[in-house]
């Protein structure tokens, strides 16, 4: 934990713990209540809670330990530390709420989805931007994924496949519909509040005119570009490669500016997860 600043500690805190009181809201005021759970450790302790009548905020804790210590072993110590607090937050919350009058019903199945969906995804999406978690499963993923050819996300898939086949058996088939439909959502939401709406794209074109459409780009969007010289694979000549960082919202600009001097160029566009440092930032441009 060496190098993070005590008032940024104190920052993420306050934040993990607001995430953790939203999630429990969303729990305890509008998915619990109309039979409708997330997926992972939380879903699971939802489905124990209604079979066993043991507490949700109990099964949430003790099931999640197991995984703050693979998360400490694996990822650091500051990463259990901030899991910790969130899940013992998430905890209390959904204690304190438990019983509490649900703000939609039943009847209202889109609204609960909708609603629950954002919410639930709102909060984790405020914890994980923070550097914790609220559920265990991902962190089983990450190690299972590193034994086994697929993703991270191809395991938790796979995982939540069987705890909404669950949730169908406890509940009903309508609700396994209408949980693995919140649990999407939420996950959508969730990486908006981890990426934000303005994602970056990596754009490298091949071409002729590289310099001059180059220049063209960092003179009509402000971006900064970096040119690399290569060689043609078939015909062995030389050949430049323009580079760029651009964000979702200037794709169809950066596009036409590049075939406006080569209608013909080679484009590749790819997401970029996170941009840190260099000149990405924008610059006004007049």
């Amino acid at each position: 934990m060496e190098g993070v600043k005590v008032s940024e500690m104190i920052r993420n805190i306050i934040l993990i713990i607001m995430g953790a009181a939203i999630a429990g809201y969303a729990l305890e005021a509008i998915l619990i209540p109309n039979a409708v759970i997330d997926g992972g450790i939380t879903g699971l302790s939802i489905m124990g809670n209604t079979l066993f009548n043991i507490p949700l905020g109990v099964l949430l804790f003790i099931l999640n330990l197991p995984f703050i210590y693979l998360g400490y072993k694996q990822v650091g110590s500051l990463f259990a530390i901030y899991s910790t607090i969130g899940i013992v937050a998430l905890s209390a919350s959904t204690m304190l709420m438990s019983g509490m009058e649900p703000i939609l019903s039943d009847k209202d199945e889109l609204l609960v989805v909708l609603s629950g969906g954002v919410m639930l995804g709102l909060g984790i999406g405020i914890v994980l931007r923070n550097g914790g978690a609220l559920d265990g499963s991902e962190v089983l993923a990450v190690l299972v994924s590193r034994k086994i050819p697929f993703s991270v996300g191809d395991v938790i898939l796979f995982i939540n496949v069987f705890i909404f086949i669950g949730a169908g058996f406890v509940y009903s088939l309508e609700s396994a519909l209408y949980s693995a439909a919140t649990y999407y959502l939420a996950k959508v939401v969730i990486d908006v509040v981890q990426v934000g709406l303005e994602s970056s794209r990596s754009v490298r074109v091949v071409s002729e005119h590289a310099r001059v459409m180059g220049h063209a780009i960092q003179k009509r969007l402000g971006r900064g570009v970096t040119f690399t010289q290569g060689t043609g694979g078939f015909s062995e000549e030389p050949i430049e490669v323009m580079s760029c960082i651009i964000s979702r919202m200037e794709e169809n600009k950066i596009l036409t500016i590049i075939k406006e001097f080569d209608p013909s160029a080679f484009i590749v566009i790819t997401e970029v997860a996170e941009v840190r440092g260099g000149s990405f930032k924008k610059r006004d441009v007049h």
